[in-house]
């Protein structure tokens, strides 16, 4: 190891197990034997080189390159060992380092003018991967957002269709209404609200496979009558619908668009209409999107805070009617993906390759490290055009869960479709 990267692992790692093999054969050991052992070694000069003048972007890119390798621990254990000495904003405490994530925060907004078009670049980027890749992690209904654990013992698909509960109650869905699921993804949740509230729905995306995922999954279940999914802009949208949800798509907006997009909510929601917006926030003051993130996994992305977010819905005029952080439940979605898609790291790296297997394993190691040990949640903001449209108290939500899941027991998950008049009456009945 070159001394000046010596110096910050040591300056840095005050508690903790490390032992670092740098690219000429020498070891070193930083900490004070505390904790799980890690053992990375940086396999060429390069590595080091830039590891040491930019570690966020450069170390992860070294992992994807096969130029550095845990000989003991892993991306994980090892981020652990880092954020305890780092602390929950991740930052290091040297002048350089300050120097960076200053310029980095001063450019963010250049980094996020998500016009229409390159909003669209930016998904294809992610979300029209293969639907193979996906299938080898996600739960079976392809939820690609963080799920709702109830219980510490639930199995993903548990928790991703007590996530669908949780949401439905939120949005005080009724038998018929008509519903908009911006950012759709697979489909999973629009099918669900109509399955359970023979809802009309329009879930719009622009992503190519996913709406073809979508689509088809409608045809199948035969819903296509009833739930429509578009390759669409939210920002092109002009009807106005009883309630409007949307899930892991707030994240890609951009802070430059936080008042375009409250704006266009509150002409789309009906006067007496509903929105749950569920999104990944920050719990610490705003910052940049991680550099090795914005490259490689999600461009165009960006993590708000809570304060760049409420401003802008006040402006816009709708009423915050409930707001609930999910503090550790995306950690253990996380984990759930990380151990599936490890799990069949070969099948992966045959829909694609080595490098881009080692892109994910740190990007879903990265993510639930960040979760569990750092800064990041995830919020759920329900609001209103009206005061009044949510009862006084949050004692519906619970009731409406129980009734839904009373119903999914006796009906099967929600998996066939039940006759109309009924299946609507009955959801009604129990809220």
């Amino acid at each position: 190891m070159n001394i000046l990267l010596r110096r910050i692992v040591d300056r840095l790692v005050r508690t903790g197990n490390l032992k670092v093999t740098g690219p000429n054969g020498a070891t070193f050991q930083f900490g004070d034997g505390t904790g799980e052992f890690v053992h990375l070694r940086i396999n060429t000069r390069h590595a080091e080189r830039t590891i040491t003048f930019h570690p966020t972007l450069a170390f992860p890119e070294a992992f994807m390159e096969g130029e550095l390798d845990f000989l003991e621990g892993d991306v994980l254990s090892f981020l652990h060992l880092a954020y305890r000495n780092m602390g929950p904003t991740g930052s290091i405490d040297a002048a350089w380092a300050r120097a960076i994530e200053g310029l980095r925060v001063a450019f963010r907004r250049l980094q996020q003018i998500n016009t229409a078009g390159r909003a669209k670049r930016n998904v294809e980027r992610h979300y029209d991967l293969s639907g193979e890749l996906y299938r080898l992690f996600l739960d079976k209904d392809m939820q690609y957002s963080c799920a709702y654990f109830e219980r510490p013992d639930m199995t993903l698909e548990e928790a991703q269709l007590a996530k669908k509960r949780h949401i439905a109650a939120k949005l005080r869905m009724k038998p018929g209404q008509n519903v908009l699921d911006i950012g759709s993804g697979w489909g999973g949740l629009g099918l669900y609200l109509a399955k359970s509230f023979d809802a009309e729905v329009l879930g719009v995306t622009l992503s190519t496979e996913q709406h073809a995922v979508a689509t088809e999954r409608a045809r199948a279940e035969g819903l296509d009558d009833r739930v429509h999914f578009e390759i669409r802009d939210y920002r092109s949208l002009s009807e106005r619908f009883d309630r409007i949800v949307s899930v892991g798509m707030f994240e890609h907006v951009g802070v430059n668009h936080y008042r375009a997009f409250f704006d266009k909510v509150a002409t789309l929601l009906k006067p007496d209409g509903v929105m749950l917006l569920h999104s990944i926030g920050r719990a610490g003051p705003p910052t940049a999107t991680n550099p090795f993130i914005r490259k490689h996994i999600f461009p165009g992305g960006y993590i708000p805070a809570l304060s760049e977010v409420l401003p802008h819905i006040e402006k816009a005029g709708l009423f915050v009617t409930d707001v609930e952080i999910l503090h550790l439940h995306y950690a253990e979605t996380l984990k759930h993906w990380r151990e599936r898609f490890m799990a069949n790291l070969e099948r992966a790296k045959d829909i694609y390759d080595e490098r881009f297997c080692r892109m994910w394993e740190f990007y879903l190691s990265g993510s639930e490290a960040a979760f569990r040990w750092q800064d990041l949640m995830v919020f759920q903001i329900q609001l209103a055009r009206a005061n009044d449209a949510v009862p006084l108290t949050r004692d519906y939500i619970g009731k409406c869960e129980k009734a839904l899941a009373m119903h999914e027991m006796a009906h099967g998950a929600v998996a066939e479709r039940a006759p109309k008049t009924k299946r609507a009456r009955k959801v009604s009945e129990k809220e």
